[in-house]
């Protein structure tokens, strides 16, 4: 018995693994009693099985396989929907509603909606057949989807749950990682969805590597800590900013009051159209100066007859 890799070593197809008692698994094939890679991978041993995670490749669906798809199609009792890869999939309604439904099943599910589905059967000919009868499975609203290589969820999902379970705890997100390479993920702001994705794709990048799952924990930690120190020197130079607006700002120019005595000139004409002039005066005290006028007329009148 003897094993020729070691451990999570880089494999190419070919490449002599194993020979002895072991079992040839995923990735890798036997020929008289000798274990080859099959594929460029991750060589593994488990026991005595040898297998090969691919680095790449598309995704090939697997019966009880956690897919995230988009519906492209409503065709009377069954939505189409797309899980990536060479297969489309079909869930038909008995496998998604209660029953009586409505005919119309797209008042359901449409076009574009993203949902979390079980492959129940799998035929090369007719394509993966899927169900939302299951735990956490059906749309998914809100979030973002994030595509990956479909080889590397096993790492980012990690010996049980490990990886993906320590990476919600630390940023308190949701997310849902599916095995054709999909990632939903649901965070409370826009710093957090960043540090999430920026966590995915570090995985993607170094799923080779040994003691991933530590690199990430102390990456998370080290981000997660600048983003605190952030925050409070943002409310401080904000503090000192509205505590400096008050000195350097100019007060508001205050409009004048007008003085008692300035009236409108609409006031004036009215109070001059009904204030009596000074120079004039009431008819009853101008009656006995005519009656004089009158008198003093008459007078001259009758001197002037008597002179003749």
């Amino acid at each position: 018995m003897a094993v020729y890799f070691r451990k999570r070593e880089v494999v190419v197809p070919g490449e002599l693994l194993a020979e002895g008692r072991y079992r040839s698994s995923m990735g890798t094939y036997d020929e008289k009693g000798k274990i080859y890679s099959a594929l460029v991978g991750i060589a593994e041993l488990r026991g005595n099985t040898v297998k090969v995670v691919p680095l790449e490749g598309v995704y090939i669906p697997s019966e009880g396989d956690l897919v995230i798809g988009t519906i492209t199609r409503v065709a009377g009792n069954n939505w189409k929907v797309d899980i990536t890869g060479p297969y489309g999939a079909s869930l038909h309604a008995n496998n998604a509603l209660r029953r009586p439904y409505d005919d119309d099943i797209s008042r359901y599910f449409n076009i574009g909606d993203v949902i979390a589905a079980e492959i129940t059967a799998f035929d090369r000919n007719s394509g993966p057949f899927l169900t939302l009868k299951g735990r956490g499975l059906g749309l998914l609203a809100e979030g973002m989807i994030l595509d990956l290589s479909p080889a590397k969820i096993p790492r980012v999902i990690g010996r049980s749950g490990s990886m993906i379970n320590m990476i919600k705890d630390k940023l308190r997100i949701e997310a849902v990682v599916a095995q054709n390479g999909r990632i939903w993920i649901r965070a409370p702001d826009t710093s957090t969805l960043n540090l999430a994705i920026k966590a995915f794709k570090m995985i993607e990048m170094q799923a080779h590597t040994s003691k991933l799952t530590e690199r990430i924990g102390a990456m998370l930690d080290q981000e997660l800590a600048d983003m605190k120190e952030t925050a409070p020197k943002l409310t401080e130079i904000e503090s000192e900013e509205e505590a400096r607006a008050p000195v350097n700002a100019e007060p508001p120019e205050e409009e004048p009051e007008p003085l008692v005595e300035e009236e409108s000139a609409e006031e004036a004409m009215t109070a001059l159209a009904e204030e009596p002039a000074e120079s004039e005066a009431s008819d009853e005290e101008l009656a006995p100066a005519e009656e004089a006028e009158v008198a003093k007329d008459n007078d001259n009148t009758t001197e002037e007859v008597i002179e003749e």
